[in-house]
């Protein structure tokens, strides 16, 4: 048997509903020491220093992440892996 459930509801009931954290506050905290770090960049080597501090695990994990995704969408459309880094 297949059912199909569809709910209209913000993105704010819909955490309230699925018992998740409000974590918007840390978010704001987050995204105003981004800017306010932005700010004293003047250039692109500054900009860089800054964003590796910022994600986690610098470098490799964004390759991580990126190797994941390609993986992902490579086995959803049936393709195979062939790419080495």
């Amino acid at each position: 048997m297949k059912g199909h459930f569809e709910f209209e509801c913000s993105p704010e009931e819909a955490r309230r509903f699925l018992g998740l954290p409000d974590v918007s506050r840390a978010n704001d905290l987050y995204v105003d020491s981004l800017v306010n770090a932005m700010k004293g960049t003047g250039n692109i080597e500054q900009l860089q220093d800054m964003m590796k501090q910022f994600a986690p695990m610098g470098e490799l994990g964004l390759k991580m992440f990126r190797q994941m995704m390609e993986n992902s969408a490579n086995a959803a459309f049936g393709k195979s892996s062939s790419r080495k880094d």
